[in-house]
C-alpha cells in the first residue's frame, strides 16, 4: 500500500491563502546544485548519521513526570511506513529538511469511533515527502490547505494542520523555511564552493601540465626536421633500454630537464575555506573527520543537534495530537540515549542533589540520560535518608540514647545516618 493509495480529491472552492508581502504562496523546489559538492554531502551525511540515533516516543507529561504511551502512534512512530525502517524514516527528513530548508511529512490515518462513540484518527503511516511545488490555500472559512505537486504531476492536497512541516531558518517567509521565497539562500555558500573548487582544480591543471613535457633536447647547431627527430628518436631509445639510471650524449646535444615545482595550495587559505563552509552547518573539522574530543560533541550536540532535535519533537506533536490531546500533556519526545556518551559529570552531580532531596521524579532521572521513561517509575520520587532537617538534627540524634544529650557533641553538626 503506497502514499498515493491514500490521496484526497482536490477541493474545488480554493483559493491563494494572503501574504502579508502581498507575494502568491506558490513556491518550487529548490537548488539541488550545492549538493553536487563531495563536502556538503559529507558534512549533511554526519548530521543525519547522528540523527539517526534518536528515539521518539510518545509520552504524557504529568507535571514534571512523564507517562510512556504504547499505542498507534508510538507503533509508526518505530515503524513509519511498509518501507522504511527508523533510521531510513530519519534519514529522508533531515536530507529533505537540508535540502529544501523544509521537511514535509503525511500522516495516513483512518477515522474510527472510540469507546464513547466519539470520531477520532487512527495514524497508520508516516510517509516522507517530496514535492516540486508547493501552494497554500485557504477556503472561504480562512482553513489554510497546502497543495503539493510531484514530480511524476500527482497532486496531493491536505488541510495544512494534517501535515507534519519541519522548517529550517524559518525568517522571512510566512509558510516555508529558507529566504523569502521558501527556498534555501545558498548564494554566499556558493560563492565559497566556487573558490574551493577552483583552486582545487588549478591544482590538478597545474599537475597535468607538469607532467606532459619532461625536458628539452638542445642541439648544437641547426639541424632539419629529420636530424632532429632521428636524434630525439635515439634518446628515447636509450632512456628505455637504460637499465643503470646512467646515461651518456655526445657534444652534439644537450638535454635541459625542467624542473617539477607545482605550487601547492597554502594550507592556512585551504583552512580558512574550509571553515567558512563548515560553519554554514555547525559542524566542526573535528566532527566531520570523527576525530573530536568529549567537549567538541558537546558543544556540536548543543549547538546543531539539540535545536533540531527540539524542532522535529515539536512539529511531530503539533500535528499528531488534537489541541485537548496537548492540553493534557501528549507529545513526541527524541529521546538523544545513543548522542549522550560524552563527559557527564555536571548532569550526574545535579541528578544526585536533586534526586537525594525528592526534588526528581525517577522518569525524570532516566529523561536527563537520555533513556526512557518506565511505566513502572510512572509518580515514582525517591530520596535519600541521609539527611535531616537542620532544626530537628540534634532531636534525630538523640533518639534511643537516652542520655538526654550528653552524647551529642557539643557544636550539633548535622551527622550522616549510618
Amino acid at each position: 500500500m503506497g502514499l498515493f493509495n491514500f490521496l484526497k480529491k482536490r477541493r474545488e472552492n480554493l483559493r491563494y491563502a494572503m501574504m502579508l508581502n502581498g507575494q502568491y504562496p506558490i513556491f518550487s523546489q529548490f537548488g539541488e546544485n550545492i549538493y553536487s559538492s563531495d563536502i556538503i554531502q559529507s558534512i549533511i551525511d554526519c548530521i543525519v548519521s547522528e540523527m539517526q540515533k534518536l528515539t521518539p516516543r510518545h509520552v504524557r507529561r504529568e507535571g514534571q513526570d512523564m507517562q510512556p504511551i504504547n499505542d498507534e502512534i508510538q507503533r509508526i512512530l518505530n515503524q513509519p511506513n511498509e518501507i522504511m525502517t527508523r533510521a531510513d524514516f530519519m534519514s529522508k527528513i533531515i536530507w529533505n529538511l537540508f535540502l529544501n530548508y523544509n521537511s514535509l511529512i503525511y500522516p495516513v490515518y483512518e477515522t474510527v469511533r472510540d469507546g464513547n462513540g466519539k470520531l477520532r484518527k487512527r495514524y497508520k503511516a508516516l510517509y516522507p515527502l517530496q514535492p516540486s511545488k508547493v501552494e497554500m490555500l485557504e477556503d472561504d472559512e480562512k482553513r489554510l490547505y497546502i497543495r503539493m505537486t510531484f514530480r511524476n504531476q500527482s497532486v496531493l492536497e491536505l488541510p495544512y494542520e494534517e501535515v507534519i512541516h519541519i522548517r529550517y531558518k524559518y525568517s522571512f517567509n510566512e509558510y516555508l523555511g529558507g529566504n523569502s521565497q521558501g527556498q534555501p539562500d545558498n548564494e554566499a555558500l556558493l560563492q565559497l564552493l566556487q573558490m574551493n573548487n577552483n583552486m582545487m582544480e588549478g591544482v590538478l591543471n597545474a599537475m597535468k601540465t607538469s607532467f606532459k613535457v619532461n625536458g628539452f633536447l638542445k642541439a648544437a647547431g641547426y639541424i632539419d626536421d629529420e636530424k632532429r627527430d632521428n636524434m630525439l628518436a635515439e634518446f628515447n631509445k636509450q632512456l628505455e633500454n637504460n637499465k643503470n639510471g646512467i646515461m651518456g650524449i655526445d657534444n652534439k646535444a644537450e638535454y635541459i630537464p625542467i624542473e617539477r615545482k607545482i605550487q601547492a595550495i597554502d594550507p592556512e587559505t585551504l583552512k580558512f575555506i574550509d571553515s567558512r563552509i563548515l560553519r554554514n552547518y555547525g559542524v566542526s573539522l573535528a566532527i566531520l573527520s570523527g576525530d573530536y574530543t568529549k567537549a567538541q560533541y558537546q558543544a556540536f550536540y548543543q549547538k546543531k543537534l539539540e535545536p533540531l532535535i527540539i524542532a522535529i519533537s515539536q512539529a511531530f506533536t503539533k500535528c499528531l495530537f488534537t489541541q485537548r490531546e496537548k492540553d493534557i500533556g501528549h507529545e513526541v519526545i527524541y529521546l538523544p540515549q545513543a548522542l549522550i556518551f560524552m563527559d557527564t559529570t555536571q548532569v550526574i552531580e545535579a541528578v544526585r542533589i536533586l534526586g537525594d532531596a525528592g526534588d526528581l521524579y525517577e522518569n525524570e532521572k532516566r529523561v536527563a540520560f537520555g533513556l526512557e521513561p518506565l511505566e513502572e517509575l510512572r509518580g515514582v520520587r525517591m530520596q535519600s535518608l541521609n539527611y535531616v532537617n537542620v532544626e530537628h538534627a540534634r532531636e534525630y540524634q538523640l533518639q534511643g540514647t537516652g542520655d538526654g544529650g550528653s552524647n551529642a557533641g557539643e557544636s550539633g553538626e548535622v551527622k550522616e545516618n549510618e
